[in-house]
């Protein structure tokens, strides 16, 4: 026996393998859609969000970043990388017209206006990256990465309540963030104290 099962040859074979009660066949067919599918797929992966093996989770994470990070069109996803290692080596100001660029072109694609909420968050100019949020919600209402964002920005603005509104919504949605469950403690604990020092 063959220590994984073979991956799936088609989308109806994948889509078969989702129910499978094995992990790894399970595994194999959210890889095949992660890397075959389209932003139409999102909501299989986001079921597996909630699967009972841990590997099955993670992999369903990684493979919507993955569909939500494909546009469609080469130029654009050559744009959106440029983008990318404009924040990598901090050129933020590069990063943020570079991803202005890619809106221009491709208003409706979600994630050129989240990765422009991320260089505007990295530059401080907190609210144009929570507008960016907003915008990416409005398209990608289901985008764990612009709701904990979102969060982020107001804990940085000091409203822990709406931090915690924010990172609960995340959490909602994608229950294995534990980078946010972490988060909703500290704003807990930030709220405490502010409370404890107005009396």
């Amino acid at each position: 026996m063959p220590a994984f099962p073979e991956a799936p040859k088609s989308r109806g074979e994948a889509l078969e393998a989702l129910a499978s009660p094995e992990t790894t066949t399970r595994a194999e067919a959210v890889v095949w859609i992660a890397n075959r599918g389209t932003m139409g797929d999102a909501p299989l992966l986001h079921e597996r969000l909630r699967d009972e093996s841990g590997l099955v989770r993670s992999y369903a994470e990684q493979g919507l970043w993955l569909l939500w990070s494909r546009s469609g069109e080469a130029a654009i996803d050559a744009l959106m990388a440029k983008g990318a290692e404009e924040m990598e080596a901090d050129r933020l100001d590069d990063a943020v017209k570079t991803f202005s660029e890619v809106i221009r072109r491709k208003p409706d694609f979600a994630e050129g206006w989240n990765k422009r909420a991320t260089a505007y968050y990295l530059a401080a100019d907190f609210q144009r990256s929570l507008h960016d949020c907003d915008e990416v919600l409005k398209r990608n209402p289901k985008h764990f990465g612009a709701l904990s964002g979102a969060g982020q920005i107001h804990y940085a603005l000091e409203n822990y309540e709406l931090a915690l509104v924010w990172f609960r919504r995340a959490l909602e949605v994608n229950p294995n963030m534990v980078g946010v469950e972490m988060n909703i403690q500290r704003a807990k604990e930030r709220l405490q104290q502010k409370q404890r020092n107005r009396t």
